[in-house]
């Protein structure tokens, strides 16, 4: 019987632009423009997972089962080490302009469209909560916090947490897991 995760050296043959070690992708989540996706080392992205357009992924990273990444293909979407995505959550670099101005959707030529592309990085410990949805040009400073069901428009600033729709700044967030950071990357490079 297969694994559910595809193996080594099946990522290996898939034309990722660039692909790391101790990765598992589910062979149930979906991968569009492949050629233009970075994944660092020990990233794991779940079932029913999409990914489309220019994205980089860092080290120690999770992808949630039913979550979307939607990138443009010239601003991406970046998340980097030990960043985390829980499940359901909807990320955008790229989204129509839905004021009223111009059409919208797929279907419609560029002429006709105002379609709106600004790069997302989630920077180092950043969080993403169950189900929410962050739009593009938003950065989640470090270590920064999304709690479930908010939607973020704004970048969050280091070290906060922030929840709701739209999302507010609710406190500041503990700094402690850098020290767990420092022991945990000293005791795996040992295993190495």
């Amino acid at each position: 019987m297969k694994s559910s995760f595809y193996t080594a050296a099946e990522l290996k043959k898939l034309p990722f632009k660039a692909i790391g070690k101790d990765v598992l992708i589910s062979r149930y989540a979906r991968i569009y423009s492949i050629k233009n996706i970075e994944i660092g080392s020990n990233v794991r992205i779940d079932d029913f997972c999409l990914l489309s357009g220019k994205i980089k992924i860092g080290n120690y990273v999770h992808i949630s089962a039913y979550s979307s990444l939607c990138a443009g293909d010239n601003k991406g979407i970046v998340l980097e080490d030990f960043a985390n995505i829980s499940e359901r959550v909807t990320i955008f670099s790229k989204t129509d302009d839905f004021s009223g101005a111009t059409l919208t959707n797929p279907t419609i030529p560029e002429k006709y469209k105002n379609v709106i592309e600004s790069e997302v990085v989630l920077k180092k410990h950043a969080i993403v909560g169950v189900g929410s949805s962050i739009l593009p040009g938003v950065i989640m400073g470090d270590g920064s916090v999304l709690g479930a069901n908010s939607f973020l428009k704004i970048s969050a600033e280091p070290w906060s947490i922030y929840a709701g729709a739209p999302a507010k700044k609710i406190k500041d967030r503990k700094k402690d897991l850098l020290n767990l950071e420092k022991l945990f990357l000293e005791e795996y490079s040992k295993k190495q």
